[in-house]
């Protein structure tokens, strides 16, 4: 299955890019998804969290605190360092599989934390969609409801932007409309089914 990894600092407009994907009728795999479904009560990597961080990362339902541990590992890299190490060898692993088993000529996977392609060698391209330092702390502001100090400290712990333009195939500066962002998806669109159907023959 050809594949497209999407990638991007927090709030540079993946979440929109993915919506515009699917409307074009996309597989899309989210490793966030997949963290979240490995994180589920009853599961093995839950338990592993509860002995490493304590019930107080425990939600009455029996579900994870998210809040709590997003808090923790954003103070704590050492925490989150672990947590990584936790997850993502198994979110690389129903990544593949799911990709795997998509339909259709090609795949997108988007996965925030993408820092190079060894873990993910069947990566065709990746795709980096990046914006403007005053739109991504705006958007942290409005969908946290934090304040600038806040959103601010939270981009600080993100790659720097070269990093991510060095790591790209495809790169998109969201920094329009939502359907200035749709044209850009739009013409990808059409060269990922080329290279896709290049790619089989």
């Amino acid at each position: 299955m050809y594949s497209i990894g999407l990638t991007g600092n927090i709030a540079s407009g993946k979440s929109s890019a993915i919506q515009c994907f699917q409307s074009l009728g996309v597989d899309v795999i989210s490793a966030d998804v997949i963290a979240r479904e490995l994180t589920a009560p009853n599961q093995p990597a839950l338990f592993a969290i509860r002995q490493q961080f304590g019930e107080a990362f425990i939600l009455p339902s029996g579900e994870l605190n998210r809040s709590a541990l997003r808090q923790l590992i954003f103070k704590q890299p050492e925490q989150r360092a672990w947590l990584e190490r936790l997850l993502h060898p198994k979110i690389q692993d129903e990544i593949k599989e799911q990709v795997m088993r998509s339909n259709g000529p090609y795949c997108v996977v988007e996965i925030p934390l993408l820092h190079n392609r060894k873990a993910y060698p069947f990566l065709n391209r990746i795709l980096v969609i990046l914006a403007e330092r005053e739109q991504q702390i705006e958007r942290v502001m409005a969908r946290d409801h934090c304040d600038r100090a806040h959103a601010e400290a939270i981009l600080a712990t993100q790659p720097d932007d070269q990093a991510r333009r060095d790591l790209a195939d495809d790169l998109i500066i969201n920094t329009g409309s939502r359907t200035q962002l749709q044209t850009q998806i739009k013409k990808l669109h059409a060269n990922y089914l080329h290279l896709a159907a290049e790619n089989e023959s």
